[in-house]
Formats: C-alpha cells, structure tokens, sequence
C-alpha cells in the first residue's frame, strides 16, 4: 500500500473490522445489496468503461462493475488487506477476469487518469480530509466522466441504529460521524456532500435520497448477535462488564423479534446517492 492518511481506519480496516467484513462478507452484502439497483443505474457503466470502486470491501460492487463492462475494466480500491485478498479469492472463483483491486486509501493514493466511472457503496464517510478525498478522486476521471456514490443519510431513520441507541442505558452509545468529520454519518448533510464534489471540481451535481431493506439474519437473536460482533458493537460491549453484556443482548434481540418476517430480520437503511460528471 502507498502513503495512508487515514492512519486510524487503516489499523481498524486491517484488525479485527476487516477480517470480520471479510469473513461475513456476504452477510454484509446481505445488508447493503437494496442500493446496488440505485448505485448501478446513475452509474450507467457502458461495455468499454473502466470503472474505480471506491472503498469496495469484499469487492461485489466491483464484480457488478466488471459484469457490465464487458470490454472494459473495474478497479476496487480499499484500506483493508483483509477485505481485498477476499475480494480477489471470490472475483477468481466466480470467473470474472476483467476485474482487479489495489490496497490504498482513497485520499492520498496516486491514482491513473484513466476511468470513465467512480464508483461507491458506502465507502467515502470515512475520510479526515473529504474535500482532499474527493479532489483526488476525480482526479482519477477522464473529461466527461462520472462518479455515483452512495453515502449514508440521516442517522435517525436507519432501524439498525434506531435499535442499537435504544441500548443506551446499558450501553455507552456515541457518535457514528458528524458532518465535517470522518465517520458513518459524515455525509448525511447532502448540503455538504454535494459541496466537496463541487469544490472537486465536478459539475451536474444532484443528492437523490434512498432507502432499502437489508437482511441481517433469520432470527432476530441471529441478527443481534452479528450486529454486535460487528466492529461498533464488539467495541460497546467491551465496554461494559458480561452482566450488561449479557442484557444488551437479551434486549436487542427482543427489538430485533418485531423486524422478523418470513425466515429474515430486515432493517431499513436510507443513502444518499449522490452524481456528478467532470466537464469534457
């Protein structure tokens, strides 16, 4: 990897965050697939386009990216070791082989001018320096390309967080990132995501709300248990000692019951998707 910036996402994205992500992969897709359909449809990739996936994890918006340009090229990008050398295993093993992926962070990484996409599934919050970020992002755009990027909106009408702040009590529940600075939420003011693309140069500007369902298991005590062995969670419960551990988990589980329908826990998510073009 080349020079890092953003020092404290790398050592999460290479410790224990990414080797989750990378190991439940698909239950993270499970999460996030809804906005794929948004994602891909502003992205318009046409069969020759060579495409940049920013902040790709596990790498299936890049496999998608790669199965429409047929002729063309998807490049991921990502900070985590762990999630790229899982996104190249899947990538070999389904075949696709116009498909690649470097280890970089996204801010400082010397990237090519020569993509005619960007592209992102929640993966530009979390940057120290955005308006950097972004600058050198399109930076990597031929004249007349465009990016698609879908960021995380409003925190309040997301279910997953709407349960895990009713722990509070029991939990030390803080902030998930708040505009102009790094975080999940970073981006939820479209105000201030649409300003960092202009201020990157980027021209047609638009922030479309959107929402989907995700999946977060098949038992509300299943999908409890993933949320808080994830990252945040693991980390809110070492914070505490096993007795609280033991009832913040009895109590998210018994939120979570009202979300189970037919074999699945489904929690809504709300984006912002967010496009623009370079100007030819």
């Amino acid at each position: 990897m080349q020079q890092t910036a953003n020092t404290t996402q790398a050592q999460a994205w290479n410790g224990y965050e990414g080797a989750h992500w990378a190991a439940q992969h698909e239950r993270w897709n499970a999460v996030n697939a809804g906005f794929n359909e948004p994602l891909l449809g502003a992205a318009s990739i046409r069969p020759t386009d060579h495409v940049l996936d920013i902040g790709c994890g596990a790498g299936a918006t890049t496999r998608l990216a790669a199965q429409a340009a047929t002729r063309g090229h998807a490049t991921g990008l990502d900070l985590s070791g762990p999630m790229l050398e899982r996104a190249r295993s899947v990538a070999a093993a389904e075949g696709i082989t116009n498909v690649s992926f470097m280890h970089g962070d996204a801010q400082v990484h010397d990237l090519p001018n020569a993509f005619d996409v960007v592209i992102s599934r929640f993966g530009v919050m979390f940057f120290s320096d955005p308006a950097a970020a972004f600058a050198n992002i399109a930076s990597a755009l031929r004249p007349g390309g465009h990016v698609a990027l879908v960021s995380a909106a409003e925190p309040e009408a997301n279910d997953w967080l709407t349960a895990l702040t009713a722990l509070r009590d029991i939990l030390p529940i803080g902030g998930f990132g708040v505009p102009d600075g790094p975080g999940m939420f970073s981006l939820a003011d479209p105000d201030n995501a649409t300003g960092l693309l202009r201020s990157a140069g980027l021209h047609e500007v638009r922030a479309e709300h959107v929402q989907a369902q995700g999946t977060w298991g098949r038992t509300a005590q299943e999908a409890a248990d993933f949320l808080l062995d994830s990252g945040p969670g693991r980390h809110l419960l070492s914070s505490v000692d096993p007795d609280a551990q033991a009832r913040a988990r009895r109590r998210l589980t018994e939120i979570l019951g009202d979300h189970e329908t037919e074999g699945a826990v489904r929690l809504r998510s709300t984006g912002w998707l967010l496009t623009a073009t370079l100007p030819a």
